[in-house]
Order: structure tokens, then C-alpha cells, then sequence
């Protein structure tokens, strides 16, 4: 019987079989597994899907967690930690607090005939596009923060090589930067969109995932340490920030409406200069029917509305979303089930750049067509932080429904990496299978979904002292959810 098969909505031959395709996809180092390739697709070119990447481990790390199996986890959080940048190569290195992408083994058997194997680190100089990932340091926060709380393990942070690399990121992540705001600048292709679909500036995929990766910091950090009192002041900032200036509900979407434009001074009504003509018409006649979401970019002049899953579920199961935005959210995804959800998983995007938007903003990218990968295609990753933020919410039967019906088609799939079509119901033109994060995730959502009482080391508990400090720092504003 598989470790994972205890929950009611996967039986024992499914979670077998996802058990085999993440054991399959270890990488070894020497006689040390220290990391899960992406994919074991037998057919299909590698290409990087042999290399370990931050971001998928993260599914990996959920579904090792949930059953103690802490050693490889452990392995991988002070491998990456080790991986400096300034070994790349180039004439314009990363900076120093960046993580990488990925990391492969390179094999190589010494002349004395012993082994040496060394780690090579993609930061973006071999990646389409040669974009830094934003994500990964924040990804390798968060998972320290749930090996530590699920293992017990509070040693682990002081480890000399694991502390040396938290300090390096939180000093970079929270150094001045060009624009007056708590948020993170970011150039597209950074994150999980690895590709242009126009998510430059200000994404809230990477913001929710920099608010958690901070409140993880916030943890692991000593109580004497000086980055500590920074982190808090950050997190303050751009918990009020986010909650406020990001939330789309019906309420507020008729307050943009009626916007004045062109303002200037420090009480502005429109401090972000937004077009109420700008907002689509969908947008409105979507939040008609009740609910709410966070919207997927801002900017000045620029409010990007459509649907991000992933950045909307982080900001559940990590305590960004007030009890009431939570309830809104997943009023809006019940609402709008057909649309969001399929038979395989979530819509990574809602809805889909199309027609000239899709020409101009993905530069014609064929990988990236209407209702295919990234550009409304359907993620069964997206399962784990969907029963995440469900427990957060109060949902779990909601999504134990979706999981117990995706779980056998994904396994006689052979655990495509993502689905096409406006309903997720082809696999994927180009996606791999056996697709390490697939079987990942549905192995981590069923275990969270199998015992609710379960603590969710990803998830976060209620802070007064931050809710204080975000609600003394919120303005008033018409129609805001609190």
C-alpha cells in the first residue's frame, strides 16, 4: 500500500503509480538523492526537464512532507543553498541572492577512476529568453520554513551554509529599488510563466509568493537579528498594498468606474492613474454573479485583470486574504467552476491573451497559442495549492470533489504536465509526461485533503500582529472586503 493512499479521494493503485513517477524522477549525487528532475518523459526530447528545478521541488517537498520523509528534502534546501551565482560564467553574472532555475548533475569519473560529480546551475543564462528567476529564492524560503515545521528540525536554520544563504536573499530581496513601492519589480518570464505573456512590472503571481516567502523569513529568523525588524515593515507594507490596491470585487470594480483621471498630489482618488475604460467588459459581467479576486498585474495606467490561480491561492493558504477575500475567491471559482476548473486541474490563466493581444504580448509564441500552457491552459499542479488555500477557506469538500475526479485521468494520461483546450480536455500539443510535479501534487493535495487536522506546514496561521499593523496602515476605502 503507498504511503499517500490514506486519503478517501485516491485509492492505493492511483497513488502507487504517482508514488513510482516521483521516486523515478530522483537525482542523485554520489549516493545522496538531493533534488526531483521535472519530467521522465520517455519520448520527448529533455531538453532542461532533467534538471531539478527550485520551483516544481517545492510540489515535491509538499508531497515528501506529508508522509516524514524529511532526507531528501533536507538534501536539496543545503544544496541550493551552497549554489552561488557568481560561478556562472558571464560577462554580466547574476546578482548575489539570486537562486537558480534549476540545477542538473554533471557526471564526470575522475583519472584516479572515482567519482566526480559537480552541480551546474541555470540562473537564466541558458533559459529561453535569458530571464533571472525572481521565484526560486522565494520558493527555497518557503520550503526551509516547511521542512522546519513539519520535521521539527529548528537546527537546520542555524546550519552555517543555510543561514549564510537566507541573509543573502533577504538582503537582496529588500534593498531600495527604483520605484516607491513595497512590491517587486520584475521583468516577464521570470517566474513560472517562464515566457512573454505580458506579466512584466508587477505580477501578483510574484508578489503573493514574495508576501509568503517573507512571512516564512519572519520565522526563521533569530529574534536579535537586524533583518528581522525590515522583513515586518516590508510585509506590512505590502500586505496593505496588495489587499488594497489589487482586489477586484463587483464594489470595487464600480468604484474604478467612476475614477477621476489625471490627478496629481499625494490624495489622489486614483493614485495608479487607471482608465476606467480600460477594465474589459467581461471583467464587469464575470464579478456580477459574487465573488472577488486579486488581479494579475498593476501598474500606473495599467490594471491587468485577468485571472492568476496560482498568486490567488497563495494569497489563501499564506494568510495574505482576509477570512472574507478567502470566502470571496472561492465563491467566485464555485461560480465559475466550468471556466477555472476541468476535469485535470485549474486554468493557470483566465482568460486566455488572444487575437492581437496574444500577437503583441507573447510575440506570436506558439507554445503559448489560446487555452495551451501558459495562456489558459489547465495545470494538475495547481491541485496542491487549490487544497491548500481550500483548507484555509473552509472548502475541503469542495476540492476533494475536483481531486477524486482528476486523479484517475491523470493516471491513465501518464501525468501530463499541463491541458489544452477551454475545458482541459486534451493533453497538452507539447506537454511531457510523467511529469514529476503532476503526480506531486495530487499526492500532497489528497494527503491535505485526508485529514484536515493535519497541520499544512506551506500554510500560515493567523498573525495579530501583523493584522494589526496592515489594518492601522489601510486607508479607507468604498466597497473594500476586509
Amino acid at each position: 500500500m503507498s504511503h499517500w493512499s490514506r486519503a478517501a479521494c485516491l485509492d492505493d493503485e492511483i497513488a502507487s503509480q504517482a508514488e513510482k513517477v516521483l521516486r523515478d524522477a530522483s537525482l542523485r549525487r554520489g549516493n545522496e538523492v538531493i533534488g526531483t528532475i521535472a519530467a521522465r518523459d520517455a519520448i520527448e526530447d529533455p531538453l532542461n526537464y532533467d534538471e531539478c528545478f527550485v520551483r516544481d521541488f517545492a510540489v515535491s517537498a509538499a508531497a515528501f512532507l506529508a508522509v516524514d520523509e524529511f532526507d531528501v528534502v533536507r538534501s536539496f534546501l543545503r544544496t541550493v543553498a551552497a549554489l552561488r551565482p557568481s560561478e556562472v560564467g558571464s560577462a554580466t553574472p547574476p546578482a548575489d541572492g539570486l537562486m537558480p532555475a534549476s540545477f542538473a548533475v554533471a557526471r564526470h569519473d575522475g583519472a584516479d577512476g572515482s567519482d566526480d560529480d559537480r552541480l551546474v546551475a541555470d540562473y537564466g543564462q541558458r533559459a529561453i529568453g535569458r530571464v533571472a528567476p525572481v521565484d526560486s529564492a522565494l520558493w527555497w524560503i518557503l520550503i526551509v520554513r516547511a521542512y522546519v515545521r513539519a520535521s521539527g528540525d529548528a537546527e537546520f536554520v542555524r546550519d552555517e551554509v543555510v543561514q549564510a544563504a537566507l541573509e543573502r536573499v533577504l538582503a537582496f530581496y529588500l534593498r531600495e529599488q527604483f520605484e516607491m513601492l513595497p512590491s517587486l519589480l520584475v521583468p516577464d518570464g521570470s517566474s513560472m510563466i517562464d515566457r512573454r505573456m505580458g506579466v512584466y512590472g508587477h505580477p501578483f503571481d510574484v508578489q503573493a509568493l514574495f508576501f509568503v516567502g517573507l512571512r516564512a523569513a519572519s520565522e526563521l529568523l533569530g529574534e536579535d537579528d537586524p533583518l528581522r525588524e525590515r522583513v515586518f515593515e516590508r510585509l506590512v507594507a505590502l500586505g496593505r498594498h496588495l489587499r488594497d490596491d489589487y482586489w477586484l470585487d463587483r464594489a470595487r470594480i464600480e468604484t474604478i468606474r467612476r475614477y477621476p483621471v489625471e490627478e496629481f498630489g499625494e490624495a489622489q482618488r486614483n493614485p495608479w492613474n487607471l482608465h476606467p475604460d480600460a477594465i474589459p467588459v467581461w471583467t464587469m459581467a464575470w464579478l456580477a454573479e459574487g465573488g472577488g479576486y486579486f488581479a494579475g498585474n498593476l501598474g500606473p495606467a495599467r490594471l491587468d485583470v485577468r485571472f492568476f490561480a496560482l498568486g490567488n491561492l497563495l494569497a489563501v493558504s499564506g494568510g495574505l486574504a482576509t477570512p472574507a477575500q478567502a470566502t470571496a475567491l472561492f465563491e467566485l471559482i464555485g461560480v465559475h467552476e466550468r471556466d477555472l476548473l476541468g476535469d485535470t486541474g485549474m486554468k493557470l490563466t483566465y482568460p486566455p491573451l488572444e487575437g492581437r493581444d496574444w500577437y503583441t504580448l507573447t510575440g506570436s509564441d506558439q507554445k503559448n497559442v489560446p487555452w495551451s500552457y501558459h495562456n489558459g491552459g489547465t495545470w494538475p499542479m495547481l491541485l496542491w495549492p487549490l487544497a491548500s488555500a481550500a483548507r484555509r477557506a473552509g472548502c475541503h469538500a469542495f476540492v476533494e470533489s475536483i481531486v477524486e475526479r482528476s486523479a484517475p485521468r491523470l493516471a491513465r494520461d501518464e501525468w501530463p504536465e499541463y491541458y489544452d483546450g477551454p475545458y482541459g480536455g486534451l493533453i497538452g500539443r507539447r506537454a511531457r509526461l510523467r511529469q514529476t510535479w503532476t503526480a506531486a501534487a495530487m499526492l500532497a493535495a489528497a494527503a491535505l485533503l485526508g485529514d484536515p487536522d493535519d497541520p499544512d506546514p506551506f500554510a500560515f496561521e493567523h498573525d495579530d500582529e501583523l493584522e494589526a499593523a496592515i489594518a492601522a496602515a489601510t486607508p479607507d476605502r468604498v466597497g473594500r472586503v476586509g
